[in-house]
């Protein structure tokens, strides 16, 4: 009895041989189907290629008219051929012409055959095309049979990736793999961005396919499975990792994954018929994908994902490399694309070469969004399925005004946002002339335009911005783009740093604001927390770890030597808390007196206004500190109940709807009343319309992204805050009316002119 893996091993050895040899694209094709044709005993083997225009095109053909190469077409999920292609799963038949999908095309001199076997051409879960044999006699084809054409299909996939049959196109029309394609999602931070693909985690291309020995590349495919679980099993043993509910959830669905019988019994058998084991996982990888695109269950297409990021977990372990740096090798305009990251990950690309940021996932107020808007790039999120979409090197739009993408764009596309790109510089160039001319509004009132910063590459932008100084500076990003604790002379450093580019402008320091969201990966005392976001976070976490806050203090009252240290306290939620941090701060102020430090002229304390708590103490809340700030990203999660993070809720409720704004104009007025200065520092400052509605409702500071100034500065000195002001009080406090007070806020502008 024949060994059933023999047949494709053989076939396999061929197409290797082919490869190597130098030979036309055309004709590579027609000796791969003639190969394909003669090891499976099959009368027609014919390939067909997925063009832009969503046509399927004969590109080579053994057993059916020559004649019809690159004239035989068939559209998508027209007959058998293009019902695979739509699919992306293969059809097995012993009599063809029975199925109902089945199409008769004459040209091709088909009619007389019965059996029928297709396979997707398939690559990072795309249908570049589909290939077929085609037998007279009636037969069902063996399991080996289908693996050693979906094996071919692989091979030729890459053939197509790699632009070999670009020739082969006619003039006018291209294949699908360099199809333009747009996506729409969400805008995360505003701006427009002309480049060229990066792949955060680029895709691993496998260029050994066939192996010598079988056995062996089990071998290392077992070695390899086994690394991996140890990895993930390490992970999730990790108390910093099962801090984090959802990122426990992923990780238990890679240890399924990892420990799926059936994902290896598959991996296995590839390799058994040829492969070596980085190709088995790529082509085993590829088919799931494919599938998994077409199911209807959103849970299942969301492990998707999860799946590809195991898959890719493997084929590093068995390639021997490292998570790769491409920060080295970027171009001068590189997009990065990432289905999701972290703030220290995004600070690992030089900010020169950046034009953009897509994620996959993420919400406005994740810390890598928050991060990019203050390196000024664009941002746009919930583009589900572009990192499969995309290769390194594509020409991309990221539009972060409307929220979308152009992937691989039409000419006429690019030549229309490179005009907007020149709009918006030379609007740009208006903002920085307004750099030195004061921030007033039209009527005279002084508003100070503060800017949000942490770490040293935000400091450039105090200057180029025009800044009244940094209203926030958030000390937590150095912990969090650290590998261990900051030392206490490395933060010294950096806050000294920070001082001396502000110069003489004020400078507002946040203790360390970790937990939730802000998790430190060696934290050790980190606490498994079903709602991290109202957890042991921010002061109450550096309230039971003192020696964090005092190391932190000390170095904050030695940098600020000679000058007024402005320092801010995170997350508090009753006046006790502010106590016990005084008590800290006021034992390091004697600890250094005590040795001749030089001391700050002055020590101001605050309190961010973040819980709603606070909100029925504001009288006292304003006798017990020097300052107050408004953290609006997390007072509107509290106050409205919506996880930020939720992109489910993200545009549901809105931060300019008359609750909050009631809300925010009893912390303004608190503020006057006690003689309390009363800023703002989250990123409901950042647009021109929310910005106005906070100086309508009594701010005069309010600290923003660099990138936010100008705009708001240009708004500002066209606004008649008078007139403003009479509209609050017209329209705050009454009865709903019947457009929401954006709307109102936003016919407000259009009557006077006022850019928004």
């Amino acid at each position: 009895m024949r060994d059933s893996a023999s047949g494709p091993r053989v076939l396999l050895k061929r197409l290797r041989e082919l490869m190597q040899e130098p030979l036309e694209p055309q004709e590579r094709l027609d000796r791969i189907v003639r190969d394909i044709a003669s090891n499976m005993v099959a009368e027609v083997c014919s390939l067909y290629v997925l063009r832009a225009d969503s046509v399927l095109e004969l590109y080579a053909t053994e057993g059916l008219n020559p004649n019809a190469v690159h004239l035989a077409q068939l559209r998508l999920g027209q007959g058998l051929v293009g019902t695979i292609a739509a699919s992306a799963r293969p059809l097995n038949l012993s009599n063809a012409q029975e199925h109902p999908a089945f199409a008769y095309l004459p040209e091709t001199g088909e009619e007389i055959y019965n059996s029928f076997l297709g396979v997707p051409v398939l690559r990072a879960g795309r249908t570049l095309g589909v290939l077929v044999v085609q037998n007279k006699t009636m037969r069902h084809y063996r399991d080996d049979e289908v693996e050693a054409l979906e094996t071919t299909a692989m091979v030729i996939a890459e053939m197509i990736a790699t632009g070999d049959l670009e020739r082969l196109t006619r003039p006018g029309l291209e294949l699908d793999l360099r199809r333009p394609v747009s996506f729409t999602g969400l805008s995360f931070n505003e701006g427009v961005g002309l480049g060229h693909v990066v792949l955060h985690e680029p895709r691993i291309v496998v260029t050994n396919l066939f192996n010598e020995d079988s056995e062996e590349e089990v071998r290392r495919l077992d070695a390899s499975l086994g690394s991996l679980r140890l990895s993930i099993d390490d992970m999730l043993e990790r108390r910093d990792v099962a801090f984090e509910g959802e990122h426990r959830q992923v990780l238990e669905a890679y240890r399924m994954f990892a420990n799926d019988r059936g994902w290896v019994r598959r991996l296995e058998e590839a390799i058994r018929n040829g492969l070596t084991a980085e190709a088995a996982v790529e082509k085993v990888q590829s088919d799931m994908r494919a599938r998994m695109l077409h199911m209807t269950d959103p849970y299942l297409r969301e492990r998707m994902s999860d799946f590809d990021d195991l898959a890719n977990r493997l084929l590093r372990q068995l390639m021997g490399r490292g998570p790769e740096d491409v920060a080295a090798s970027l171009p001068k305009d590189a997009i990065i694309v990432a289905r999701s990251m972290g703030a220290a990950e995004l600070l690992d690309y030089p900010r020169d070469k950046l034009r953009g940021l897509v994620l996959e996932d993420g919400a406005a107020t994740s810390h890598v969004v928050i991060v990019a808007r203050a390196m000024g790039i664009p941002v746009a999120g919930q583009m589900k399925g572009a990192v499969s979409m995309a290769e390194n090197g594509d020409a991309i739009i990221v539009d972060g005004e409307e929220g979308a993408i152009h992937l691989r764009p039409q000419p006429d596309l690019e030549a229309a946002y490179a005009e907007k790109v020149r709009f918006r510089a030379r609007r740009q160039e208006v903002y920085r002339e307004l750099r030195k001319k004061p921030s007033v509004t039209k009527d005279g009132v002084q508003v100070d335009l503060l800017m949000n910063a942490g770490l040293a590459v935000d400091l450039p932008q105090l200057a180029e911005a025009g800044a009244a100084g940094i209203g926030l500076f958030r000390t937590e990003l150095q912990f969090m783009v650290a590998s261990t604790f900051p030392r206490a002379e490395a933060q010294e450093r950096l806050y000294r740093d920070v001082l001396e580019a502000a110069r003489d402008k004020p400078v507002t320091f946040r203790t360390i604001d970790i937990g939730g969201d802000k998790v430190l990966p060696y934290f050790k005392g980190s606490i498994q927390e079903e709602n991290p976001a109202l957890g042991w976070r921010a002061i109450r976490l550096t309230l039971d770890r003192p020696g964090l806050l005092r190391t932190q203090i000390r170095a904050l009252l030695k940098a600020c030597g000679g000058r007024e240290l402005k320092l801010m306290l995170p997350m508090v939620t009753e006046l006790g808390e502010i106590a016990q941090a005084r008590e800290i701060i006021d034992r390091e102020v004697r600890h250094l007196s005590r040795f001749a430090h030089h001391l700050p002229t002055s020590l101001k304390v605050g309190a961010m206004l973040e819980v709603p708590s606070l909100l029925f103490q504001l009288d006292e809340l304003m006798k017990a500190v020097d300052f107050v700030s408004v953290g609006s990203n997390d007072l509107f999660q509290f106050v409205m109940a919506v996880d930020r993070g939720n992109t489910q809720l993200s545009d549901r409720f809105d931060p300019l709807s008359t609750p909050f704004l009631r809300v925010l104009r009893q912390i303004a007025d608190a503020g006057a009343r006690n003689q309390t200065p009363v800023t703002l520092c989250g990123e409901l400052a950042g647009k021109p319309i929310s910005a106005m509605a906070l100086i309508g409702l009594g701010y005069r500071s309010i600290s923003m992204s660099p990138a936010s100034i100008g705009p708001v500065k240009a708004m500002l000195k066209e606004l008649p805050l008078s007139e403003l002001e009479a509209f609050f009080d017209d329209n705050l406090m009454a009865p709903a009316h019947g457009l929401p007070m954006r709307a109102l806020l936003q016919a407000f502008a259009d009557d006077r002119s006022i850019p928004l």
